[in-house]
């Protein structure tokens, strides 16, 4: 199990997590939450690449802090950012990064290992490219690839989909479930559909604090009573969007559909309640921001 407890940062007067806690055990964990929600620094945390000024981060109730070494040879990382050596060549990076997660990279069954994780993130004819020469797509797989190799039993996934066309995400969706089975895996995402697929539980946070966490069946069901579409004229827009948050726009024969999110009473004429997605629960839970503006 891994546990954080009461986890406080602050960067100067900003206050990035304030008594953070939960508790995770296997499974895929979604972290949702708009830019400076403080994702970004929990990943950090997790990943060892910042020390919080208070707080613990627990491995079967044993500090990762004195544990060194240890705990991050638990745990694989693929970062927000494309990293990598431009002139070295995929094979060539994946036995860099076997070297320093502190495997024999020369014996068979590593680089059986590497073999099998080439195979399956559809790399194994470009095991000879450098790293300059592969797509944005290609290299949010090799990093996912250099994340998975060692049999990392903690997973930490900072958009993982970022940049890859929509067969790439599936397939990237499928890789993330399939390594859920066995492992606690953290994704940190701005895409909604990806933690939907895929997520056993969706962390929601908010300036620094967690609003909640639940499996998806769970937050739709508490945003239920509280999703409405409003059929409207195109000048009542501005109006409405300015009393209710709007998730979804469209154009029907007899007006404008807004979907809409709201925890007061509807007071529009034509409403019907509708059933919610993770897109409002996100809205109602997590947003503190007008959904329509006009410019």
């Amino acid at each position: 199990m891994l546990e954080l407890k009461k986890i406080c940062k602050r960067y100067g007067e900003v206050e990035a997590l304030h008594d953070f806690s939960l508790q995770m055990e296997n499974g895929l964990y979604g972290f949702l939450g708009e830019n400076g929600a403080g994702k970004s620094t929990l990943i950090k945390i997790l990943s060892c690449n910042l020390l919080q000024d208070s707080g613990q981060v627990l491995v079967e109730g044993e500090d990762i802090r004195t544990m060194g070494e240890r705990y991050r040879g638990m745990v694989g990382y693929l970062p927000q950012e494309s990293v990598g050596y431009q002139n070295m060549r995929i094979r060539e990076f994946m036995e860099y990064m076997a070297v320093l997660k502190g495997m024999d990279v020369g014996s068979v069954g590593v680089q059986c290992e590497i073999t099998e994780i080439m195979e399956k993130v559809h790399l194994a004819a470009h095991t000879r490219k450098r790293f300059s020469e592969l797509s944005g797509g290609m290299k949010r797989r090799l990093l996912f690839a250099q994340a998975v190799l060692g049999k990392p039993s903690v997973l930490i996934l900072d958009e993982p989909t970022a940049g890859l066309d929509p067969n790439e995400r599936i397939a990237m969706r499928n890789m993330i479930a399939e390594e859920a089975i066995d492992k606690t895996v953290i994704l940190a995402t701005h895409i909604i559909s990806d933690v939907e697929c895929v997520a056993d539980q969706i962390m929601i946070m908010k300036s620094g604090e967690m609003i909640g966490c639940e499996s998806p069946e769970d937050w739709l069901s508490k945003a239920r009573g509280h999703v409405y579409e409003i059929v409207c004229h195109q000048k009542n827009m501005k109006k409405i969007g300015q009393k209710y948050r709007i998730s979804q726009i469209r154009q029907g024969q007899d007006g404008i559909y807004l979907r809409v999110v709201s925890d007061q009473r509807i007071e529009e004429l034509e409403y019907q309640e509708v059933m919610p997605s993770l897109d409002d629960v996100y809205l109602l839970f997590a947003s503190d921001r007008a959904s329509y503006t006009e410019e």
